[in-house]
């Protein structure tokens, strides 16, 4: 939290004050379109920006124009008159001149920092600037001018965000890493709430950004009298948790609207104790930004037992069809489906489909007997793993092993629900959509979404034999052999004996709480996906006719000679986002090779790209000042999250530095003056 000011501090703010006045001058206009004033570039999370200085005809003459060390590489700087605001080192708050990237103040000592992001708030007249962000679910106030803390904002500067829920504070958590949206004189903010049977209510809720008091709140798990009340069982929302908006959100600021992503209610892949179809998770929801009132709502998953969490921020954008505009949100999802509504009705786009889905054989379990499905657009990813997709490049040894596991796992395609023997998932949880992977041009109905292919193992275990991480689990007492490092193998009749369990559990009339000790399927020799390439991509949509404009691998995979692995195979775990600009290029920094690169829009061609010291794993972000304009790039620090591959080839890694390697940085590209 925000330690004590100091005398010295003090006069830093003071000398800081006169620095940022300098910076930005004494203008009181609005927001200029060629800034980077919220998390993804604006209210729309379009990551678009209206700056065109670059193009395809000069990008391959970009160059540093600067750089600062100790910038946390999945932080999202703020750009504002002519200032960055950014995550510095050691969790610290800086301030830098945007054109030098010279620092103008800091503010250390911020423990628990959100790490993806803050808020940028100010008074119509522009003399009252705020940073707004929370650290250890406590949200607090910078003033952007000095970096001091603002101790008028809730009681002595700080607002506890698990107070007002419900739930004894002291057993929850309440902060989400991804910042929420500024709306006039709101801060709109999800959380994300722990995964467990006890986990935190997910409300959605809004605080005044000046006093920092409670505005409204929209709840997620309805109480008696709301809708979707019926969708659960009676007074459930004493008890169950999630269905929480811990990923993006969206603002239509003229109408007035934000669009709130949520994610599965918990337990995660279990339902037993919540029948019911269980809204608001999984739900796209249309709120009065002023009042939290329900517009229109949408739920993309009913009862969810696979963490399919809503978490890609909604797009929004203007098609044309049949002669006439069409203001849209778009939705991109974990299933690889991308979902398109009238951004006022929820009227979708074209017709999305009830369909009949794989039905559970657990015990308790109340699995919807229908998902919905989008006629249109086509998915953006990959729905299916089977034998014919195994990866090409692992050992001999491990592709027999995975066949064999194979013949073992439950596997009716997307919907599969959860098993004793395990389910393939796939996209799966941590595939498909993820957060900052979707971006629009506001005005042209296009879309972009990075997709990641990871199938997943969905196993369940007994109460108190399993769970994550390596716990023991029920097949392995049972003496399920293993099929190499990927997992237990469960016989037909290890699952017979384990349901049979369960079933005697359920007859002593005790609520049954299964467990699930998932596994994402890189758990090989190589920390290589268990499907063959391409392991990430790019997905262009013309929104206007729902085609699939263009698709292209995002980077590749640096590997030893010997593997054979060919490039453009699309880089593994891609954590950053793309960034459109109106000079028609599309920016995306990826890890596994380490590349920051520019594509021409129009058809995904490689315009440009520049090798980084380590990884970028955060979102790029570009502004303009005095008509030159510049990008961004935040990397990371030593290796980054990207170790290294391939049986410890460190030159095959994600990042070059390891322990002790080059700080995080923030890199700032611009023109040749």
């Amino acid at each position: 939290m925000i330690g004590p000011q100091t005398s010295a501090r003090r006069v830093i703010a003071v000398v800081s004050t006169a620095l940022l006045m300098a910076v930005t001058g004494s203008s009181i206009l609005g927001q200029s379109p060629r800034e980077w004033r919220d998390y993804s570039g604006g209210p729309d999370s379009s990551k678009f920006v209206a700056a065109k200085q670059i193009t395809k005809a000069n990008a391959s003459q970009l160059q540093v124009a600067w750089s600062y060390a100790g910038g946390q590489t999945d932080f999202n700087p703020l750009v504002v008159r002519n200032v960055i605001y950014g995550r510095g080192p050691n969790g610290s708050f800086v301030a830098l001149d945007a054109a030098t990237g010279k620092q103008i103040w800091i503010h250390e000592g911020v423990q628990g920092f959100t790490s993806r992001g803050a808020n940028y708030w100010e008074s119509k007249d522009g003399k009252d600037r705020r940073l707004i962000f929370s650290t250890v679910n406590i949200l607090q106030e910078l003033d952007a001018y000095t970096g001091e803390p603002i101790t008028r904002f809730g009681t002595n500067g700080q607002v506890d965000l698990r107070v007002g829920l419900d739930r004894d504070p002291t057993t929850i958590n309440q902060q989400t890493r991804t910042p929420g949206r500024v709306f006039e004189n709101l801060l709109i903010l999800g959380s994300a709430t722990n995964e467990e049977y006890g986990s935190a209510p997910g409300d959605v809720r809004a605080f005044d950004v000046r006093t920092g008091k409670l505005v409204w709140t929209f709840h997620t798990v309805p109480r008696p009298g709301e809708f979707g009340y019926d969708t659960w069982p009676a007074d459930a929302w004493k008890t169950v948790g999630g269905a929480n908006n811990w990923g993006e959100q969206s603002i239509d600021e003229t109408r007035g609207i934000v669009y709130v992503p949520t994610a599965s209610p918990k337990y995660n892949f279990y339902g037993g104790n919540r029948k019911g179809a269980n809204l608001f998770g999984d739900c796209i929801v249309a709120l009065d930004a002023r009042t939290g009132k329900r517009i229109w709502h949408f739920q993309m998953v009913h009862h969810d037992i696979w963490d399919l969490d809503n978490n890609s921020a909604p797009q929004l954008t203007t098609i044309r069809q049949n002669g006439r505009a069409i203001d849209v949100v778009a939705v991109a999802s974990k299933t690889g489906y991308l979902y398109v509504f009238d951004r006022t009705t929820g009227k979708p786009i074209w017709p999305i489909e009830e369909r009949p889905v794989p039905q559970s054989d657990v015990p308790g379990e109340h699995a919807s007997p229908t998902q919905p499905f989008p006629t249109r657009p086509a998915p953006f990813a990959r729905q299916t793993f089977a034998e014919k997709d195994i990866n090409p490049y692992l050992p001999a040894a491990e592709r027999e092993a995975l066949v064999q596991r194979l013949k073992f796992l439950r596997n009716d395609g997307l919907f599969t629900p959860p098993s004793f023997e395990g389910s393939i998932s796939m996209p799966g949880h941590n595939g498909g959509a993820n957060f900052a992977t979707s971006a629009s041009d506001p005005t042209r109905g296009e879309m972009y979404v990075v997709a990641k292919a990871l199938p997943t193992v969905d196993r369940l275990t007994l109460p108190g034999e399993g769970g994550r991480g390596g716990v023991p689990n029920a097949a392995a007492a049972l003496g399920a052999p293993r099929g190499g490092r990927a997992g237990p193998i469960v016989t037909p009749e290890q699952k017979a004996q384990l349901t049979a369990q369960a079933k005697e559990l359920l007859a002593t009339g005790e609520q049954l709480r299964l467990e699930s000790p998932y596994e994402f399927m890189n758990q090989n020799s190589r920390s290589m996906s268990a499907i063959g390439p391409p392991w990430s991509e790019m997905i262009a949509y013309d929104l206007n006719t729902g085609e699939i404009r263009w698709r292209i691998p995002t980077g590749t995979v640096l590997a030893p000679p010997e593997l054979e692995i060919p490039p453009n195979t699309g880089s593994h775990f891609p954590r950053s986002g793309p960034l459109v600009t109106a000079g028609g290029l599309v920016f995306f920094a990826t890890g596994s090779d380490r590349r920051f690169r520019a594509y021409d829009r129009d058809n995904g061609h490689e315009v440009w790209s520049m090798e980084l010291l380590v990884a970028s794993e955060g979102m790029p972000a570009t502004y303009e000042i005095r008509g030159r304009q510049f990008i961004v790039v935040p990397v990371a620090a030593g290796a980054g999250m990207f170790a290294a591959r391939f049986g410890g080839e460190a030159s095959a890694g994600g990042g070059r530095g390891g322990v002790g390697g080059p700080p995080g940085q923030y890199i700032a590209l611009a023109l040749k003056q």
